[in-house]
């Protein structure tokens, strides 16, 4: 299983993982970000889903940082944030299932 998989999995049961405290949706350059800081014995972790609807289609992928936040709205702004520039680096890469 790998890290990509792993990830995927925390985000089960509607797109959100565990301990996740989801927040708005926000509209992104035809993505979505759905922002969702876990909750750590330190605060709030950076974590989130970006989604694109293609046709049909729903592409989803997870993301997680180790950034921790003092309280959940700074957590939910980074969050947004850190999606906002993976979408930008990675654009339609991000749904490839095969990294190299």
């Amino acid at each position: 299983m790998g890290l990509l998989d792993a990830l995927r999995g925390m985000f089960g049961g509607g797109g959100q993982p565990a301990g996740a405290a989801a927040a708005e949706p926000v509209e992104y350059n035809g993505f979505t970000i759905r922002p969702a800081p876990e909750k750590t014995q330190g605060g709030w972790n950076t974590a989130g889903l970006i989604v694109k609807t293609v046709g049909e289609e729903v592409r989803e992928q997870a993301f997680v940082r180790v950034d921790t936040h003092s309280d959940r709205d700074a957590a939910v702004a980074f969050s947004i944030t850190k999606a906002k520039q993976i979408i930008d680096e990675q654009g339609e890469r991000l749904f490839e299932t095969e990294r190299r």
